[in-house]
This record gives structure tokens, C-alpha cells and sequence, in this order.
């Protein structure tokens, strides 16, 4: 059945535009193959935002992103704010604000190894060969959120404060188990329970909730643990979710397993709307220099195919060009053997073009 894809873009910041340029390709080629009429509007956001009108996150696009039936995103961060701590106002509120305000709760990033990549993880290949694990990260809760927040009037104490309530619990547990019964019916539940309150609650919702899903195996971890075994043993994981502040260190971790975080997508699942985006920077060094690599934000795009618009198919039709790509060896100089890189652009035209072979 022939659709409206009605998507935001969200170039950002660094080498948001370049890689955002390229999923366009991916998603424009897609949706001619299969016959869907594709309408998409920009938006600024993050340091490009706080240039123009001073808000890393206007309202004009919030309003795009309420009307849109899926965002895509690319990267926010600039050195001009990073490197000034006193900064007022600052291209990460933006984001904060957007998973806020969109009611982004839930992150979900797929972790996957590429047979010709193998070489490049920092892993034995042993170890990482067949991992196939999904990492669910509560979004708008815990630590990140929590308020009374700040330092004293000396400047010498700071202070931050983790709370969860047990609907922002369930809701993201729920969506885990979920998961977990469409894929391997393994689910691992990552807190710190023997030390965290926040994290007790957390054990004890996830223990309730399991008895609702009888046909699936539910495991508690402690984090230290899992980002352990996540080394040790990736194989082991199926569906993991945990808070944010958890979520946040474990999925940077899980994702150089792949060989590049070149290579990782992610969703963001809302109350109103979906955000889609590679879980990399902006990468300012190599802004406008045609090297930054586009695929984890053309996966990402797959992932807004499948999770925004059921559209399996296209997502896998985008998943088989990258494929291909990788195979092929038409990558960027990140994951490229010795003379052999491609251009950003050069690898979104030839995704573009395998997508409508």
C-alpha cells in the first residue's frame, strides 16, 4: 500500500548536513522504488539554532516536528560552545528540550556485527561474530532531568538528582518486553539496585511486569556487570534496558563492537512524533571535508521506514544497499582499507543507486 511519508529534517550541527544529505538520497530513492509519495521540511536546531535566533531549539521547530509523522535527525555540538563553560545557553539543552517536549521516552539502538567488518571491531572476532543485541534507554527521565540540579553559592559543591516514577518505569519496560517477544524472548533488565533507590524501583516493576510476560526469559543485571559482560560476551544479549544515565555510557560502549560508530543507528520513540539518528557527534573536524561517514544515518533512515511507518520492506531495501556497500568496499576513509576511501557523497549515490537497481 502506496504512503504519505511526511518526515522533519533536522540537519543540525558539524557534519549533520552532510550525512542528513545522504539518508535524503536513501529515503527519496525508497520511496520512488516502492511508489510512496515522500514530502519533508527543515528545521534548525542545536549551535546552527543558537546562531540564528538564539535558542537551540525553537519553537517554530518544535511545531515542524508536532506536524511531522517521524523526525530526521542529524548531529548536535559545536567547539564554539563546548569549549566555553560559562556558556548560557548551550546545543545539548536543544536536544534535552526536544526528547522533552516530543516525549522522546524510549532509545533504542540495534547492535550488530557486518560479516566484512569483523576485522575492524576491537574485539576477537570470536567474540563478536554473530552479535545481534538491542540496548532500550529510558530517555527523559533519571539524572539528565531530575531537579533540584546545580552548585552551591561557592561554587565548590554540585549537586544532581536521579528520579523515576513507576509510570516512566513501566511505560519504557513495557516497550522492552515487547521487543524482546519479537526477536529472541530475552530480556536483560540493568540497574544498580543494591545501591540506588531509583534502581529498586526499577527491579521491582520490571519483576512485577515479568509476570505478564510469561513467554519471556527476564534476567537483572547490575551495571557494572553488563558493561563488563558487554565485553566479554556480547552473544549473550538480546533485548537490554536500563535508565539513562545507564544507557547513555552502556550504548556508546555496545557500539564500537561493530568496528565504527560510523555504523550505529538509533530511534527514538515519542508520545506525539519519532526521532531517527546515528548515535555519533557532530564530528566538527571534518565539517564540509566530504570524509564523515553517512551510513549510520542512511541505517537510521531504514529504522524510520520500519518503526515510523511499518514499512519493513523499505527498511530492509536501505539495510541491502549498505549491505552492499560494505561489501563492495565503497566506504568512507574511517572503515576503508588503505586507499581505497569514498567520499560522503560518493557512498550516498552509490546507496541511492543500489537501492533502485
Amino acid at each position: 500500500m502506496n504512503k504519505t511519508i511526511n518526515i522533519a529534517v533536522l540537519p543540525g550541527d558539524g557534519v549533520g548536513p552532510e550525512i542528513i544529505e545522504q539518508a535524503l538520497k536513501a529515503t527519496i530513492a525508497v520511496c520512488k522504488k516502492f511508489g510512496h509519495e515522500l514530502k519533508y521540511s527543515f528545521g534548525i536546531v542545536g549551535a546552527t539554532a543558537i546562531d540564528q535566533v538564539g535558542d537551540p531549539y525553537p519553537q517554530d521547530t518544535h511545531e515542524l516536528c508536532m506536524q511531522s509523522d517521524a523526525v530526521l535527525f542529524g548531529a548536535i555540538g559545536s567547539p564554539k560552545y563546548d569549549n566555553n563553560p560559562s556558556a548560557k545557553v548551550r546545543p545539548e539543552q536543544g536536544l534535552l528540550k526536544m526528547r522533552k517536549e516530543l516525549g522522546l521516552y524510549a532509545n533504542i539502538r540495534p547492535v550488530a556485527t557486518f560479516p566484512s567488518l569483523i576485522h575492524k571491531s576491537p574485539l576477537r572476532a570470536d567474540l563478536v561474530e554473530g552479535a545481534d543485541f538491542m540496548c532500550v534507554r529510558e530517555l527523559t527521565g533519571g539524572l539528565y532531568f531530575g531537579r533540584p540540579q546545580g552548585r552551591s553559592e561557592d561554587g565548590n559543591t554540585a549537586y544532581d538528582t536521579c528520579i523515576y516514577t513507576r509510570e516512566e518505569v513501566e511505560r519504557i519496560l513495557h516497550l522492552a518486553f515487547k521487543f524482546a517477544g519479537q526477536r529472541r524472548k530475552k530480556l536483560t533488565v540493568v540497574d544498580k539496585a543494591n545501591v540506588l533507590a531509583t534502581s529498586r524501583l526499577w527491579r521491582q516493576v520490571a519483576q512485577e511486569l515479568a509476570a505478564q510476560y510469561p513467554d519471556i526469559e527476564t534476567e537483572y543485571m547490575f551495571v557494572d556487570n553488563a558493561a563488563m559482560r558487554i565485553i566479554q560476551w556480547p552473544k549473550s544479549f538480546d533485548v537490554l534496558v536500563t535508565e539513562n544515565l545507564f544507557g547513555d555510557i552502556l550504548t556508546d560502549e555496545a557500539s564500537v563492537i561493530t568496528g565504527s560508530l560510523g555504523l550505529s543507528p538509533s530511534a527514538s520513540i515519542g508520545i506525539h512524533t519519532s526521532l531517527f539518528e546515528p548515535i555519533h557527534g557532530s564530528y566538527p573536524q571534518a565539517a564540509g571535508k566530504d570524509i564523515a561517514n553517512p551510513l549510520a544515518t542512511i541505517l537510521s533512515a531504514a529504522m524510520m521506514f520500519e518503526y515510523a511507518f511499518d514499512l519493513k520492506a523499505e527498511g530492509a531495501e536501505i539495510r541491502r544497499a549498505v549491505a552492499d556497500s560494505l561489501t563492495d568496499g565503497v566506504v568512507t576513509e574511517d572503515i576503508s582499507e588503505i586507499g581505497k576511501a569514498y567520499g560522503t557523497k560518493e557512498v550516498g549515490d552509490y546507496i541511492a543507486k543500489k537501492i533502485m537497481c
